[in-house]
């Protein structure tokens, strides 16, 4: 199937955004490229209730839908939602078979995304993912998500830097929390970021970072922010409760994804597993350190130039796995000095 140039100027363009909070962030370029390719187009994003916050205040979208697609019911009703709105393009980011179908039922014509996972029917067109033999080759989500607009001979930009936008309303709320904290604007801050959405075994237990506070309050006169995600208030009181240096716990102020921009946005270091807030850190220009377990670090691996992985190649990684069943290697041979010499050297530079 050859690539294909979008002839007629669309009115209304569905994108349909990816599910996992990092990928959103890594799927800013893209959404960028849309908008200046159709600057005149209404530009609907379709994306979890979630991750709505990450793309909140951006000029990409003219209007957001939430995705309700769990039951029949609620999948049909968003159908019929797509019909009122006659799209005339959709672009599907996401690489399921569900995603299409949506568009597809939607009404809408003109159906682009990844022609995989038995839904090449239901597109109009689009790339076939890069192979190895019969394997499908990693590759950055940045640029993953870009080939799409490359095959519709989209004028792409150069760089794919992610990008995040914070509205004067959002930045004022930040303050006043950050303010609460006890944070001063000459304070040095560091974040950390412990959980993980995809599961537990992207996760460190949490005497790790307890140890690592203390490290960090030993080398810097700074203000450290704990940022916790929905269900993970347990885990942050038992950081706390484990470290003996003063850790700022937000986890009790509920901070959503679009309140964590302006946290974020305020450190000048951030420690995080490889997760959502990595991407945040790289959006603002944040230096970061990631420590990776299960994932693999080709869907990631671009615009690292203010930050460092720490990971290990071990047999078993990357798994992909929710859950360890072994003895979670890959991160119980990361130490707290290794990250707090990854963090020495980010600041250094």
């Amino acid at each position: 199937m050859t690539a294909e140039i979008i002839k007629i100027q669309p009115q209304t363009i569905l994108i349909s955004c990816p599910n996992w909070v990092g990928d959103v962030v890594m799927a800013t370029p893209t959404f960028e490229c849309i908008r200046q390719n159709f600057p005149e187009a209404r530009l609907i994003g379709l994306i979890r209730r979630y991750a709505r916050g990450v793309v909140e205040d951006s000029p990409w979208f003219d209007d957001l839908i939430e995705i309700n697609d769990k039951t029949i019911g609620g999948l049909f009703k968003l159908a019929a939602h797509l019909r009122r709105l006659k799209p005339d393009l959709a672009l599907i980011l996401p690489n399921s078979f569900r995603s299409a179908l949506i568009a597809r039922l939607g009404g809408v014509r003109r159906i682009y995304g990844y022609r995989r996972n038995g839904r090449t029917a239901l597109l109009t067109g689009g790339p076939a993912p890069r192979r190895n033999s019969k394997r499908i080759t990693p590759r950055p989500m940045v640029e993953y998500y870009m080939e799409i607009c490359r095959w519709l001979k989209m004028d792409t930009p150069a760089q794919l830097k992610p990008r995040l936008y914070c509205s004067d309303a959002t930045l004022a709320k930040g303050d006043r929390l950050i303010e609460s904290y006890g944070i001063t604007p000459d304070d040095m801050v560091i974040g950390m970021n412990p959980g993980a959405r995809f599961g537990s075994s992207k996760c460190r237990p949490p005497e790790y970072f307890a140890e690592l506070a203390e490290k960090i309050a030993a080398k810097w006169d700074c203000k450290i922010m704990l940022f916790m995600g929905p269900g993970e208030q347990d885990l942050g009181r038992q950081i706390v409760n484990n470290s003996r240096t003063k850790i700022i716990d937000t986890g009790p102020d509920n901070v959503d994804l679009e309140l964590l921009k302006p946290l974020i946005k305020r450190c000048q270091l951030l420690i995080t597993n490889d997760t959502g807030p990595r991407h945040y850190a790289v959006s603002f220009d944040i230096p970061v350190v990631v420590i990776m377990g299960p994932t693999d670090p080709r869907y990631t691996n671009a615009n690292l130039d203010k930050t460092i992985v720490l990971r290990r190649d071990i047999e078993c990684a990357p798994c992909h796995h929710k859950k360890c069943a072994l003895n979670h290697s890959c991160m119980a041979e990361i130490s707290p000095q290794e990250a707090m010499q990854a963090a020495e050297k980010l600041m250094a530079d």
